[in-house]
């Protein structure tokens, strides 16, 4: 989870994210009403649908958050990360074609049909695979 840049600015709150946190600062005002956070999350959320006039409040909060989140990403330089691209083995063998593959490199449809694109000739192929039951067995022992 430390992954993340501690440098990095706050992320920008919703203005739903503004009034979730003033209900469970109203919740923590009654510690004797035990709610789990399932209930509190549905409350908050009826409450959030059916409120007109009192999210201008939490929009304003929202709108000036976003300002804040801006100027700073503006003068934020996020660190230079070390990249770790994994590079191949070029001395590692190769692992095995399936019997499917070596199907293929004995059927070249292309050739036959120069018109088709890749996909077509692997929709072919996939079809022709599919049809010969008796014909993969060859293919099997060698793969």
């Amino acid at each position: 989870m430390g992954k993340g840049d501690p440098k990095k600015p706050r992320g920008k709150m919703s203005s739903y994210a503004y009034f979730v946190q003033t209900c469970r600062e109203e919740h923590k005002k009654h510690p004797d009403a035990s709610v789990n956070f399932s209930e509190f999350s549905k409350k908050c959320s009826e409450r959030w649908k059916t409120m007109s006039e009192g999210k201008s409040k939490f929009e304003d909060m929202a709108k000036a958050d976003k300002v804040r989140y801006e100027r700073e990403m503006k003068t934020y330089i996020p660190p230079k990360g070390e990249t770790k691209k994994k590079f191949k083995d070029p001395n590692a063998p190769k692992r095995p074609p399936s019997a499917f593959f070596l199907f293929c490199s004995d059927f070249r449809i292309k050739g036959e049909h120069p018109g088709l694109t890749i996909g077509d000739v692997a929709k072919k192929l996939g079809e022709m695979w599919n049809n010969t039951v008796d014909d993969k067995l060859p293919y099997e022992r060698k793969a």
